[in-house]
């Protein structure tokens, strides 16, 4: 490979790190997760959103993730089923506080769980399929050869950024879970996460909109 691939690749790294530092959706969630649940269920949840972001790598290699760019009927139902998503988890979040006992070891979110949330969550994430159509296409070089692969590289690469920041986001979150180690204090938390998963819900729609 090149000099001139790897200083596009390396630009396309970069191109990544930045966006996924921005706060949205997934730092928030991964954040008021490992908070209260610890880095276990932390790091389940970074598979799980690892493999939503593959799945739309894969699809943007077969042109699927155009065809979600370019039909309006089908971006929308992808929004709105990922604000309806995220509006549940407030409330399974709101709900599940009531049911923390006075133990500081309880798990009330188990790993499959949380890894479950995280592939949804992405999955019907519309941005996704956009970034994969309006950013990743500017770093392919029509010299290297096949498209199809080159956008399998870059989304690796992607993929790669975003779960090191996420796996960060766990880490730096579970290091604070022992400061809520009473139950009052969980309850607290976990009321104060779910409101703020509800303001994302309502940033997610307006941020997602034509």
């Amino acid at each position: 490979m090149d000099t001139a691939a790897l200083v596009s690749w390396a630009a396309f790294a970069l191109t990544a790190l930045v966006i996924e530092i921005t706060p949205g959706p997934n730092m928030a969630y991964l954040a008021a997760l490992s908070l209260t649940n610890g880095t276990r269920v932390g790091f389940a949840a970074v598979a799980g959103i690892a493999l939503g972001l593959s799945v739309y790598g894969i699809a943007a290699a077969l042109g699927l993730a155009a065809l979600i760019d370019g039909s309006p009927l089908l971006y929308e139902a992808l929004r709105w089923a990922g604000v309806i998503y995220l509006l549940w988890l407030a409330w399974d979040g709101w709900r599940s506080e009531a049911e923390t006992s006075s133990t500081a070891t309880d798990d009330p979110i188990r790993p499959a769980v949380a890894f479950r949330r995280g592939l949804v969550t992405n999955l019907l994430n519309p941005k996704a399929a956009v970034f994969y159509i309006a950013i990743l296409p500017d770093f392919v070089r029509i010299d290297l050869g096949a498209v199809g692969m080159q956008t399998l590289a870059l989304s690796a690469i992607y993929v790669g950024v975003a779960t090191i920041v996420h796996l960060s986001i766990v880490l730096l979150a579970g290091t604070l879970q022992h400061r809520i180690d009473t139950a009052d204090k969980r309850r607290t938390v976990r009321r104060i996460l779910a409101l703020l998963l509800v303001g994302i819900a309502v940033w997610f729609a307006i941020s997602t909109q034509r």
